[in-house]
C-alpha cells in the first residue's frame, strides 16, 4: 500500500477516468431484462441455471426450507442476530415520519400525508457468500415504515438452496415471500413481474455490477434506493491511533472485492510507515489475501496531509462511504465533515461495528454520492402527499394574485379555473341582491 502526499493523491484523482466496460455490461444486462419481460418465469428458470448453476423446480422458498433453516444455524448466531435486530429497530424507529397539518387560519388547511410504499422488493446478494446482516438492514426499516408487501430475492447456490442464515434473518425480519433469484434477472422480475413474481414499486439492496446496472435501467419504471458501487473506507489517523487497528479496518474493506477502496490519511510519516508495516503483516494472515492485495494495489493509499484541515478537505472531496476519525478529539472535526455515508468516531468504533451491530444502516452511498445521498432509512420506504384545502372566502381573497401569476406564464386555462369561481360568486351575490 503506497504512501503518497496529498498533492499526489489529488493529481491521481484527476486522471482517473470512467471505464468503458459499462457499455458491454449494459448490453448483457439489457438482454437479460428483455428476456425476462418477454418470457417471464421461463426466462428466470433458464437464467438461474445459466448463471447460478441451479436447476429449480420453483422460484419461491418454501415454508419447509425456512423451518429447516432455524435448525441449521447455531444458538449463538440466533442470539447475535436477534440482538443486532433489536439495535437496528431501535435506531430506525427514531426515523419514523408522521403526517402533519398546518391550519393557518380557519379558512385554510394545509399539510403533508405520509404513506408507506405498498410493494417493495429487497435484493440480497448470495450464491458463494451469505449476508444476513443485509437482510436486517433492508427489511427492518421497511417494516417500520409500514410496507404491506415486502418480498426478497437472493440467488441460490448450485444445489438450489439459500443460506440458512439468510433465511433465518428474513423470517426474523418479517419477510413472507423469498424468491431464489439473483443478478439482473431478479431486478427485472421485481420491476416488471412474471407469472410467479409480483411487480413491486421500489427495489432496494446491494449487488454486483450486473445488479447495479439493472437497477439503473429499470429506474423510472420502479423506484430504487441507490446505484451502489464498490465499497470504500477512509480513515483519518493521528499518531495516537494504534497502527494495528487502522490496518485491520482498512483490510476489512479491501477484502470485499478487487475494486474496493481503502484510504488512510495521516499527518505523520512515522504513523504512515507503521500502518504500512501492519498491513503487510496482517494481509499475509488473511484468507482473502489475493483479493486484498489487488484491491490495495488498485485503489489503496496512505496519504500524508500537511495538517488536519487538509485531511478533512481530502475527506470531503472523496465523500467516502465509511469514514473513521481515529483521532484524539473526533467530535472537534465531525462538524467539518460535510460528505460521508457513515462517520465512526474514535479507536473503538470500527466500520465492522456499523456493518453488523450498532443500529445505523450499513446500506450507504458510494462513489462520491455521499455528496448528495443518505444512508438507507425508514424515509426510503414512504412517500408523501400534499394536502390543500381553502375555503371559498380564502380562495377569493387570493384569486387576483393567482390569475396574475398564471397569466404571466400564459396559462390562461389556469387563470380561468380561478376566475370562474370568482365570477360565480359575483353572479350569486347579484342574484341575492
Amino acid at each position: 500500500m503506497r504512501i503518497i502526499s496529498g498533492k499526489e493523491f489529488a493529481e491521481r484523482q484527476k486522471v482517473r477516468q470512467t471505464s468503458n466496460q459499462n457499455e458491454q455490461l449494459d448490453e448483457s444486462v439489457l438482454t437479460i431484462i428483455r428476456q425476462v419481460q418477454a418470457d417471464g418465469d421461463q426466462a428466470l428458470f433458464a437464467l438461474t441455471e445459466q448463471f447460478d448453476g441451479a436447476r429449480l423446480d420453483q422460484l419461491t422458498v418454501s415454508d419447509k426450507e425456512i423451518e429447516a433453516a432455524w435448525t441449521n444455524v447455531s444458538k449463538d448466531f440466533i442470539h447475535a442476530l436477534k440482538t443486532a435486530s433489536d439495535h437496528i429497530k431501535a435506531f430506525h424507529e427514531a426515523q419514523k415520519e408522521m403526517s402533519w397539518f398546518l391550519e393557518q387560519t380557519h379558512q385554510k388547511w394545509l399539510g403533508q400525508k405520509v404513506t408507506p410504499i405498498e410493494k417493495v422488493g429487497v435484493y440480497v446478494p448470495g450464491g458463494k457468500a451469505a449476508y444476513p446482516s443485509t437482510v436486517l438492514m433492508n427489511a427492518i426499516p421497511a417494516q417500520i415504515a409500514g410496507v404491506k408487501n415486502l418480498v426478497m430475492t437472493t440467488p441460490p447456490d448450485e444445489n438450489g438452496s439459500v443460506s440458512p442464515e439468510v433465511l433465518v434473518a428474513a423470517d426474523l425480519a418479517g419477510v413472507k415471500t423469498i424468491y431464489k433469484l439473483g443478478g439482473a434477472q431478479a431486478i427485472a422480475a421485481l420491476a416488471y413481474g412474471t407469472e410467479s413474481v409480483e411487480k413491486v414499486y421500489k427495489i432496494v439492496g446491494p449487488g454486483n455490477a450486473y445488479v447495479a446496472r439493472a437497477k439503473k435501467w429499470v429506474y423510472g419504471d420502479v423506484a430504487i434506493d441507490m446505484i451502489a458501487g464498490p465499497s470504500e473506507i477512509c480513515i483519518v489517523a493521528e499518531p495516537s491511533a494504534p497502527p494495528a487497528f487502522v490496518a485491520a479496518d482498512l483490510l476489512s474493506q479491501a477484502e470485499h472485492d478487487e475494486d474496493a477502496a481503502a484510504i488512510c490519511i495521516t499527518t505523520s510519516l512515522a504513523t504512515a510507515e507503521a500502518i504500512q508495516k501492519e498491513i503487510l503483516k496482517q494481509t499475509a494472515q488473511l484468507e482473502r489475501q489475493a483479493i486484498i492485495e489487488t484491491s490495495l494495489e488498485r485503489h489503496g493509499a496512505i496519504i500524508i496531509a500537511d495538517n488536519m484541515d487538509e485531511a478533512i478537505n481530502i475527506v470531503n472531496d472523496l465523500a467516502p462511504e465509511h469514514l473513521q476519525l481515529m483521532i484524539d478529539d473526533p467530535h472537534k472535526y465531525t462538524e467539518a465533515v460535510e460528505h460521508a455515508g457513515a462517520i465512526f468516531l474514535g479507536n473503538y468504533s470500527p466500520e465492522a461495528l456499523g456493518d453488523y451491530f450498532a443500529g445505523p444502516n450499513h446500506t450507504l452511498p458510494t462513489s462520491g454520492t455521499a455528496k448528495f445521498s443518505s444512508p438507507l432509512g425508514v424515509y426510503d420506504f414512504v412517500k408523501k402527499s400534499s394536502i390543500i384545502q381553502y375555503s371559498e372566502t380564502a380562495l377569493l381573497q387570493a384569486a387576483d394574485m393567482i390569475t396574475t401569476l398564471a397569466r404571466s406564464e400564459q396559462l390562461t386555462a389556469h387563470a380561468n379555473a380561478i376566475q370562474i369561481r370568482k365570477d360565480e360568486r359575483f353572479e350569486t351575490s347579484k342574484e341575492k341582491s
